[in-house]
């Protein structure tokens, strides 16, 4: 298993790697579009809506978890097989691609986030994916939480969304503003600058003030399960490798009648 963050060197040096281009909006905006009018070099187009989640309800949420069948179609699509190694990026600093590493490496395949600068997304090729196949595997338990275990509080439950939205402020998005009780305020966003990645003491730092510890379970959560992989892939950067992620986070949970925090 290669390390959950690459630079584009160690892309250069090891020419067999897929680049997946996994940009996301939530304004609407289409990746489609964006990614036919330039992207790296080579990357195949994986859409984060189609292939990394199934159709949103009230009751799962924005982003629900995909059927590992649906996953592993759209990957083959993509011309991503089992075995393969994918280096997936986007233009928000890797908070929308980690869906798709923290996926695949949830069930043991080998991929990692671009860190650093994307650099001209000057390709505007039709890039023809190899024939590929991905066989479907079970989404493993002992990497997932459930709304019960996101809300008990029984281990740090660390919140990937803008500080604003934790406190309750700005909430355009999910039914309700707030945040689940006895999580904590980690911006995925704030992971990152200028592009990249911050230095291992510094996001070693950020985890351990939210109560994270080497080898101990945490939960991680964001607005629909998306960003909130960036906080699990940089954490396990960090050497905190025991996190879970909550798939329904917040837009399942401001869907029910449990309590919601709005203050530190």
């Amino acid at each position: 298993m290669i390390e959950p963050f690459v630079d584009a060197a160690w892309v250069r040096a090891n020419p067999g790697v897929i680049l997946a281009d996994t940009r996301c909006y939530l304004d609407g905006r289409s990746t489609r579009e964006a990614y036919d009018a330039g992207h790296l070099p080579g990357a195949v187009y994986v859409d984060l809506d189609g292939y990394l989640a199934a159709p949103a309800t009230p009751e799962a949420g924005r982003h629900p978890l995909p059927t590992p069948e649906a996953f592993a179609a759209g990957l083959s699509a993509a011309g991503i097989g089992d075995g393969a190694t994918v280096v997936a990026y986007d233009d928000a600093g890797g908070v929308m691609a980690a869906r798709l590493v923290w996926l695949l490496r949830s069930i043991g395949e080998s991929a990692a986030l671009l860190d650093g600068p994307l650099g001209p997304l000057d390709d505007t090729g039709t890039v023809v994916p190899a024939p590929a196949t991905f066989t479907p595997r079970p989404w493993p338990a002992d990497r997932l939480a459930t709304i019960d275990e996101a809300a008990a509080g029984a281990v740090p439950v660390i919140d990937a969304r803008p500080a604003d939205r934790f406190r309750g402020e700005n909430e355009t998005i999910d039914p309700r503003a707030g945040h689940i009780p006895g999580a904590v305020s980690v911006p995925c966003r704030d992971n990152v600058s200028d592009g990249a990645l911050l230095p291992v003491p510094e996001l070693r730092a950020r985890f351990e003030a939210a109560g994270l510890r080497a080898g101990e379970d945490f939960v991680a959560y964001c607005g629909s399960g998306v960003s909130a992989c960036h906080n699990l892939l940089t954490a396990e950067h960090a050497g905190f490798d025991g996190g879970r992620l909550y798939p329904g986070s917040w837009s399942q949970y401001a869907s029910t009648d449990r309590p919601a925090a709005t203050s530190i």
